[in-house]
């Protein structure tokens, strides 16, 4: 198959739709299909219709500017016109639509003009998003804006339970589940690094995050960890909160970006993950800890619902209640038994969820869509007002 990968955001921003883009252009490749990424510019990839390569996947990059307040994120648009006239160059088979909001929406506009099959990916809770960035009264119209994007795409593929509730609570039809792939090569318990540990520990137990610091990510939340006795709570990433949390987690490390092996080895090096956000559509964090054996605390709400099976694996606590989730690490850190067992059954849950079999069903994904497509677009169709 022909795919067309159209990104909200891309290399060289490090993100979790960025994550997922770049395994599916793998399986692609390794199984003989051909792709394109469209995607914004960078730094380096500002020109107009400049282009660029990633492992010989071409990728066309669409001018931007930076999001105000997160220079990282950027923010990139053209016109329908322009996106159909890329599209035809490339004729693909299928249109993936990563995260859609304004790129992903005029590719889901263009792919609907063309006749061409669109999945569209939902994976950021943007609506969400905007309460935390204090424009909650912005949240109603920007559900309107997801409900008529994700209408308008063949097929909706939601990584959880709680985000295809979420949708179809909102009016968003045809949704499908697609979950994300754990790399179990990378992200493995013996990674384990005493080294380490004892660099950003110094032999106490350690509580980690690992995620951008940002107000949806909620990671102030940690602020009751701070103070455990023989803990010390390690914050892996970067983002416009970074300043503000150092200040109000006076007693804790913060190790910066990191990618690769040292983010799998700094993992494994966790004794508990925690993760706070309550806008997660699935928490990729939260499957890289379980691969590297370490039970993870998080809020339940949203994707950790599916992930986490509270007093096997980790524990879920009520959202809000930042009380619940100090006693839930407490417990943990407390109890060497426990915390190994949660450790072990960790480990064996996310074993199957390789990104081949996820990529495997994200085939099957496409074949329906060219599926739903056609009767779609059928010329005497009966489901003329369904779409």
């Amino acid at each position: 198959m022909r795919i067309a990968l159209v990104a909200e955001q891309f290399l060289p921003h490090v993100n979790g739709v960025t994550h997922s883009v770049i395994r599916v252009l793998e399986y692609l490749r390794d199984r003989g299909h051909e792709a394109m990424v469209i995607a914004p510019s960078y730094e380096k990839t500002m020109f107009l219709g400049s282009v660029d390569q990633v492992d010989g996947v071409r990728i066309e990059r669409i001018p931007s500017l930076p999001l105000a307040g997160y220079p990282e994120v950027r923010v990139a648009s053209c016109t329908v016109n322009r996106m159909q006239r890329i599209l035809n160059r490339f004729a693909p088979d299928v249109v993936h639509v990563a995260s859609p909001f304004i790129l992903g929406w005029q590719a889901i506009q263009a792919a609907s003009g063309l006749g061409l099959p669109c999945v569209a990916v939902y994976q950021t809770d943007v609506p969400g998003y905007a309460a935390r960035y204090g424009a909650g009264v912005l949240e109603k119209g920007m559900w309107s804006h997801v409900r008529a994007m994700h209408n308008t795409a063949t097929l909706t593929l939601a990584p959880s339970t709680a985000s295809i509730s979420q949708l179809h609570e909102h009016g968003v039809r045809r949704v499908r589940m697609w979950r994300r792939g754990v790399d179990t090569e990378r992200f493995r318990p013996e990674r384990r690094d005493h080294a380490w540990r004892e660099r950003v520990g110094g032999g106490r137990r350690i509580v980690g995050y690992v995620g951008r610091l940002a107000p949806e990510k909620q990671v102030a939340d940690l602020v009751v960890l701070d103070s455990l006795p023989d803990t010390r709570v390690v914050v892996i990433g970067s983002g416009p909160e970074k300043d503000a949390l150092r200040a109000l987690l006076p007693n804790a490390h913060f190790e910066g970006f990191l990618s690769g092996t040292e983010l799998a080895t700094a993992m494994a090096s966790l004794d508990v993950f925690v993760h706070p956000g309550e806008h997660e559509t699935f928490c990729q964090t939260i499957q890289e800890a379980m691969a590297c054996a370490v039970p993870v605390v998080a809020v339940g709400r949203g994707g950790p619902l599916d992930l986490v099976d509270s007093s096997r694996n980790g524990w879920l606590y009520r959202p809000g209640d930042t009380e619940s989730l100090r006693e839930r690490v407490r417990d943990l850190v407390g109890d060497d038994a426990k915390r190994l067992a949660f450790a072990r059954t960790a480990h064996r849950t996310v074993q199957p969820r390789t990104w081949s079999a996820v990529c495997d069903q994200l085939m099957e994904h496409y074949e329906r869509a060219v599926r739903v497509n056609a009767r779609l677009t059928r010329p005497h169709r009966t489901d003329v007002g369904t779409r």
